[in-house]
Formats: structure tokens, sequence, C-alpha cells
């Protein structure tokens, strides 16, 4: 399918892009927000004691809302999970075609191939989608997994030690580019996107294709994703952290998905009925984070034409993948994921408080209205507890630090509440530990929150300025081990 049809189905499917009229729901949930915190900041300059404290109150019962929200959605994980054997028998099969998205990643690129023909119920099509890599991917395909060679643009015959896998070489242009490209050789009921520094664990495709072929009104479905760093001490601490944030963020989807509000899926491991997909014009090379906007598209569409489309996070689909390793690389990524957020709210901005959309218009998307601050709120009540700490006003501290203190308390219990519900789900592995998860709920708050609100910060100036981009990260050669 060549790209102008895809096109002009995407400009049917999305918002028009730029500052056009906005609706006086999205501006009164999205100005009220400001306007909160513009009132609550400048009570520390008025009154004393916790009141002068008021936005670092409002971030922490804002946070302690949402942690609320989950465990009462999440509290079904409690019960043992169903053994797939025991699940309804689906209705048909659902082919499936892997694309994998890669540029330069030889060194992790046979791991991700290797658990993908590996897969207990492996797919029909898998297609190496080679963004213009200047590595050794080309010496790799054609040697070790005897794919015929070809030419830029144009897709490779079948491998010979592996009929299902194709080459499509493509001039560097972006990952969303460069999944449009290869969607004509996706000539499967489902396209799973999964990146070329993610492992798949072997069950993963078989719990993908169960679920698609189960519920016919499935269009999305995302895997659970544990994050792997590289080796050395940095690695091993980003990984720490990332680790639980990952296993909370997940749990969170799960929570969204039972109001029928997920809204965000993970392009390093997602799935699409490949007909609707197309329907609605693929992937969006001018966001920044293409697999958020997609979602928001679909659902844009569905409702305008009266479709009953769903969004699932699949527990019993897991995988394993890259994760910054370094101070920049983790504050590139977070810049980037926050400046595509900012730039997705306001594109889709006529969504929120629609009741149209039912629970996401009316709750998921106010959420994320608020969120958009969130950043603003909490490094505002970290820069005032440092300001009244240099400045020795020693009552509000301790006001403070009474209201801190209760929200570590209330961190701890559901900290190792979510572990326990994880492990359930979606299993823990060896890196999900409740020794572990204590500590990390007690350093996170004072460190690596701090980093997410700065990385979100970062996002807020590539989202104004526009400028930025992808930037580079070191590859996991041991994604595998």
């Amino acid at each position: 399918m060549p790209d102008d049809p895809l096109r002009l189905a995407r400009a049917r499917a999305q918002p028009a892009a730029g500052f056009g009229p906005t609706p006086w729901r999205s501006l009164a949930i999205h100005g009220a927000v400001l306007l909160v915190w513009v009132a609550l900041f400048a009570m520390a300059f008025s009154h004393g004691g916790v009141l002068a404290w008021s936005v670092g109150v409002a971030y922490v019962s804002y946070d302690t809302l949402l942690l609320v929200f989950v465990a009462t959605q999440t509290w079904m994980l409690r019960l043992p999970p169903r053994e797939p054997a025991a699940l309804p028998a689906p209705r048909g099969t659902a082919t499936v075609a892997v694309l994998v998205a890669a540029h330069n990643e030889a060194a992790v690129l046979p791991v991700t191939l290797s658990a993908l023909l590996g897969q207990t119920d492996p797919p029909e099509r898998i297609v190496v989608v080679d963004d213009g890599s200047t590595d050794a991917t080309a010496a790799l395909l054609t040697c070790r997994y005897g794919v015929p060679s070809t030419q830029p643009g144009r897709s490779s015959g079948a491998g010979s030690l592996h009929p299902s896998l194709r080459w499509l070489p493509l001039p560097h242009g972006g990952k969303a580019v460069a999944l449009n490209a290869a969607l004509p050789l996706a000539d499967c009921d489902i396209v799973l996107t999964v990146d070329g520094d993610t492992l798949l664990e072997p069950g993963a495709i078989a719990a993908v294709r169960r679920a698609f072929a189960a519920e016919p009104e499935l269009m999305i479905a995302t895997g659970v994703i544990t994050p792997v760093c590289r080796a050395g001490w940095q690695g091993r601490l980003f990984q720490w952290f990332q680790t639980y944030e990952y296993l909370r963020n997940f749990l969170s989807r799960f929570a969204w998905m039972r109001m029928d509000s997920l809204l965000l899926v993970s392009g390093a491991f997602a799935a699409y009925r490949r007909a609707e997909l197309i329907e609605v014009g693929g992937f969006d090379a001018a966001s920044l984070v293409e697999d958020y906007e997609l979602t928001h598209r679909m659902r844009r569409h569905a409702v305008h034409k009266g479709l009953d489309w769903r969004v699932r996070v699949l527990g019993d689909a897991r995988a394993r993948t890259d994760a910054p390793a370094s101070l920049g690389a983790f504050l590139r990524q977070r810049r980037r994921w926050f400046g595509g957020f900012l730039q997705t709210q306001l594109r889709y901005r006529e969504m929120v408080g629609d009741r149209r959309y039912g629970w996401m218009g009316t709750l998921m998307l106010p959420v994320k209205a608020i969120d958009t601050l969130q950043p603003l709120f909490g490094l505002t009540a970290f820069g005032l507890l440092v300001w009244d700490l240099a400045s020795g006003r020693i009552s509000l501290l301790a006001a403070a630090g009474a209201v801190i203190g209760i929200k570590l308390a209330i961190d701890l219990v559901f900290h190792l509440w979510s572990i326990h519900l994880y492990r359930r789900w979606a299993g823990g592995g060896q890196r999900v530990d409740f020794a572990r998860g204590l500590l990390a709920a007690l350093a996170e708050p004072f460190t690596f929150q701090l980093l997410r609100h700065t990385g979100a910060a970062l996002g807020w100036v590539m989202f104004l300025t526009g400028r930025g981009g992808w930037g580079r990260q070191q590859r996991n050669a041991q994604l595998g081990e």
C-alpha cells in the first residue's frame, strides 16, 4: 500500500493539527489545573504552617487518589488467574504478522529473532523492518538467517532457514514511516509491532492470538514489559527503579482498561487488527509517540463511526525490553515521551470532558489534563521544601514532613500490595521481590521521581520549542541473558 492512501486515511481519522477552536469543556479543565497551581503556589508566600506547602499537599493528595483508584480497580487480581485451558474457546484462529522495527540493532537483534522464532505458537510472518541501519544488520540477516539480499525499498524473499522471515531495508525515515512501509507485507489478521531490542517470552504470541480470536471487538492489545538495562552500577540502579515503575504502570493500565479507558500501549510490544489499522491511516510520523497517538486516533474514530472497538493489556503476554541505563539516556527518553504526550493531548483536546467517550472522556482524559502539570506541581513542592530548609522555617518543614510521612506509609503499603497483585497477574520473575520493592518505595520520592519530573520538564521545552528528537541509546547486548 503506497503512503498516500494511508496519509489520506489519517487525515480523515484525526483532528486537524494546530491551535484551532478548543471546546469549552477542555478549556475549562486544562485552565482549572493551571489556576489551581497558581493559587496554591501563591499560598506559599501568604500563609504559614502546612498551608504554605499547599502545592505539595495537593500533589500528594492527587497521587494518593490515583493509588486508591488503581487499588480498587485491580482488587480482582488478588484471585488466582485462570489457566489458559480454562479460558473460553476462541471463535477462530487469528493469523499474526510481526513487524520488527530496527535501526542499528545488530547487537540485540539475534536475541529478538530467536525469541520470535522460538514461540510456542509462532507467527505466520516476521518482517525485519530495517530503518536505514548502518551497522551489521544486513550481514546478520543474510549470513546468519539465510535471508536473500535485496535493495532498499524492496522486500526480500523468504529466508532459507526460516521461511516466515523477511527483510525490508529502507532509507532512514523513522519508526512510523518504516512500519507503514511494511504494512503491505503483513498480510495477516493481526499486526504485532516489536522493537528490535525487545525479547518476547515463549507464550507471548499465543496469548495475543488467543485474545484477538476470542474478542472480535478487540482492536489494540499490549503486552506486559519488564525493563532490562546494560551491566554496570548505573544500569543496575536504573533497572531497579524502572522495574517497579513499569510494574505499577502496567497495573495502572489494567485499571484503566477496566474502565474502558486505556489509551497507553507500548509500541515495543503492541498488536493491532490490520484492516482497522489501515482504515485509520497507520502510524503518524509527525508524532513523537506514534503508538500513543494511534490509540487516541482509533478510539476517536470508533466513537465517530459508532464502533465498539476495545483496547486491552494482556497479563499473559510478556516481554523484556532494553531500557535507559544512564542519566542522559533516561532524561532524553522521558523528554520525548512527555513532549509526545503534550503533543497528543493538544491534538485530541476535543475528547477531554466529552461524554460520548464514556469514562475515557469524563475521567481518564481529565486526569491526563492534570498530568500535563503534574511535574510542575512535584518540582515546585520539592523546591519549596529546599527553600524553607534554607530559610530555617522549621514549623513548615515539620508540617510538610508529617504529610510526607503519611504518604510514604501509604506508598509502602500500596507498593508491596502491587507486587503481590503483579505476581498473580503477570508473574514476577527474579527481578520483582518485596525487599527490593520496599527499598525502591522509600528512595524513589526523593530520587527517581525527581528525575522523571525533570525529564517531563524537558518535555515541555521540547513541546514549546519544537526542538529535540529520539536521541541515541546504547543497546544492551546482554538482553537475553
